[in-house]
């Protein structure tokens, strides 16, 4: 599985990185992009199975990102881990077709729980 990780912290890409080899989800390929610009282009060039991605950052915003992968064509799942907890910005990223929202601070637990349920789901 190759999955795609976008935060503008470059610590926090590294947690969610050790988080899911530590979720054991077997053979696992990652990809880090620093901004959403960067992750348009990681999609089109790496083709992850599921992107991870954070909501706020300088740019395209994580949801923007998610907008415009979907106006391109590109139907891979995408899970927000953000520190956003309100109600809101969880409803507006399901609405948007987001997989899921992990909320920052996360337990290795809880990111393996949603990315086996998009993996669940694909199958």
């Amino acid at each position: 599985m190759r999955v795609l990780v976008v935060d503008d912290s470059r610590v926090m890409r590294q947690i969610v990185v050790r988080a899911l080899r530590q979720a054991g989800l077997g053979q696992l390929e990652t990809v880090e992009a620093a901004d959403g610009h960067a992750a348009l282009d990681a999609v089109a060039e790496h083709a992850p199975d599921l992107v991870l991605c954070d909501w706020n950052m300088p740019g395209l915003t994580g949801i923007e990102v998610l907008a415009s992968l979907r106006a391109g064509g590109t139907t891979t799942p995408l899970g927000f881990v953000t520190s956003e907890a309100a109600a809101d910005v969880h409803q507006r990223a399901t609405a948007a077709g987001a997989a899921f929202v992990v909320t920052k601070p996360f337990t290795p637990e809880a990111l393996r729980e949603a990315v086996e349920g998009v993996l669940q789901g694909a199958r």
